[in-house]
């Protein structure tokens, strides 16, 4: 209101001007020569209209500001209203929530102080057949043994006290007897709770006398000299060990991430044997192919991994390790693996070689990974991609090729498309690259693909049937040729590892990269980071 303040005192002061208007009017008619046409009263009307006009629209104004005031207020205590009663529900369902949880360890807590501090030693009672009885002391395992039928067990986390329950006490017997081998067994024979068991290690890691000396043992094998290097692929059991080691050596990252003193648990003596075995591996990291890895190598992983579990990685060549980031560009560990080494500064190098190799949605993720978007457009790199796939998975047109040649053309740009759309998604660019025509490619595809398998179905022969008297079948048929396509493939001991993206690349092109532990194509400044203070984190559940 104030601002109208002024516009009712210009209004007001119409009469006084309307005055002055008149008196000038007066003085003009007395000097006039001739006779003028004009009545002082027409002007005097013409502007009191004007005056009544601009009155009426000014409290029209007035009204209408009023009003929307009114409704402001009314609006303002109705979200005021719910604002309240939202915080009011939420503080009731967190004390609810809470009021549950002292309940649950205050049980928790009863029942570990009538089941397990009734005295420092169980007396186990052992049957010796017709000789009696006798009495052996055994030691209370604090962490390990179960307090009843129905309670999972309990563990106390070092410090503060919280209770936390174990779904694997084995784990910590097995860490707590150094049983490296047990350890792997143990992995191996629960693989389908592996995201249980990935959570529970670092916890059952404390109450390893030598957190850092169990996982090295359990590096013993991750080479097997009776494996030839063709048959590494084919080999379930040796795969499944080598992500097992992986994986002990990301939980004692973890394990290290929460402990209070990082250089008790790795002493200089343990440092000095995790280089020896990565010396050891380094050669054996020379024949590996960029392209035949398809940036998926687990040799290389597990060597990066143990230089960043160890803190070691100082004591090698950075050009070196960032020639070794194209073979694991596609496991999810990747981006975290490369702050964790201080290769942060190396990887617009890095993408390039992705991106000249053909390898376009590595170089997107790592590019959104370390903010390099500007550098590298995703979009164009996406683009650049989908153009190769389709280049590469061209019609066949030869006269003699096969129908089973245009299936597999067919989906290797099926899988390419989903592997554009999953990238968009994720990392949300369906405004810059629309979905619509990757999607309608895709379903002309899928509805080809499906055509194609009913029509191969038709003309498979039909095994003969029984006569219809029943007795016998007729004439055996013995050339009609095998499919072996037919036959369900014999699952893997291991299931597929959950940190590969499910995506392909085309064959290898011409743009092969130079040996990976050569002379670097790239220079960068040099920058290392502290591995144990990057709080290095999980992105996927770890799974075989």
């Amino acid at each position: 209101m104030e601002e109208t303040d002024p516009v009712a005192t210009l209004i007001d002061s119409t009469t006084s001007k309307i005055q002055q208007l008149q008196k000038a009017f007066a003085e003009l008619e007395s000097y006039r020569a001739v006779t003028l046409n004009l009545k002082w009263k027409e002007l005097e009307e013409h502007f009191h209209g004007l005056e009544k006009s601009l009155k009426r629209r000014f409290h029209e104004l007035e009204d209408q500001e009023k009003e929307f005031e009114n409704k402001t207020m009314k609006a303002r205590e109705i979200l005021e209203k719910r604002e309240a009663a939202v915080f009011a529900k939420e503080q009731a369902s967190l004390q609810r929530l809470q009021e549950k949880r002292d309940a649950a360890a205050f049980a928790i807590v009863n029942a570990r102080e009538k089941y397990r501090k009734v005295s420092p030693k169980d007396l186990a009672v052992v049957s010796n057949g017709s000789q009696g009885t006798h009495v052996e002391e055994k030691p209370v395992d604090a962490v390990s043994n179960v307090t009843d039928g129905n309670l999972e067990d309990v563990k106390l986390s070092p410090g503060n006290g919280n209770v936390e329950l174990m779904s694997y006490p084995e784990l910590v017997k097995l860490c707590k007897e150094m049983d490296a081998a047990g350890l792997h067994k143990f992995i191996s024979d629960n693989r389908k709770n592996l995201a249980t068991i990935r959570e529970e290690i670092p916890h059952a890691l404390r109450a390893a006398p030598n957190a850092a000396h169990l996982v090295l043992d359990s590096l013993e094998g991750f080479y097997s000299m009776e494996v030839s290097s063709l048959d590494i692929k084919k080999d379930a059991n040796l795969l499944g060990l080598r992500r097992t080691c992986i994986m002990l050596m990301e939980c004692l990252s973890d394990f290290l991430t929460n402990s209070d003193c990082v250089s008790n648990v790795i002493s200089d003596d343990i440092k000095d044997r995790a280089k020896a075995i990565a010396e050891g591996w380094k050669p054996r990291l020379d024949a590996l192919d960029m392209d035949a890895s398809n940036g998926n190598s687990l040799e290389a992983h597990a060597f990066l991994q143990l230089l960043a579990s160890f803190d070691i990685a100082s004591g090698f060549n950075e050009e070196e390790l960032s020639r070794l980031i194209p073979v694991v560009s596609r496991r999810r560990q990747t981006a975290d693996l490369c702050r964790c080494l201080g290769l942060s500064e190396k990887m617009p190098g890095v993408i390039e070689v992705l991106v000249n190799s053909g390898r376009q949605i590595d170089a997107v993720n790592l590019a959104f990974a370390f903010g390099l978007t500007e550098q590298f457009s995703p979009v164009s790199l996406l683009k650049s991609y989908l153009k190769d796939a389709r280049k590469s998975c061209s019609p066949v047109k030869s006269v003699n090729s096969s129908p089973t040649a245009q299936i597999e053309v067919n989906e290797r740009e099926l899988i390419a498309l989903k592997a554009v759309i999953k990238c968009i998604e994720e990392h949300k660019l369906d405004e810059q690259y629309p979905l619509d025509p990757l999607m309608k490619r895709v379903a002309q595809l899928e509805k080809a693909k499906a055509d194609k398998k009913r029509e191969t179905e038709a003309t498979k022969p039909q095994p003969k049937r029984p006569r219809a008297n029943g007795v016998g079948y007729g004439p055996r048929v013995t050339n009609i040729p095998s499919d072996k396509t037919s036959y369900a493939r014999v699952a893997d001991r291991y299931p597929q590892y959950m940190y590969d993206r499910p995506y392909m690349y085309p064959g290898p092109t011409d743009n092969h990269c130079p040996p990976l532990l050569g002379t670097a194509t790239y220079n960068l400044s040099p920058s290392h980071g502290n591995y144990f203070g990057n709080g290095y984190q999980y992105q996927a559940t770890y799974l075989h």
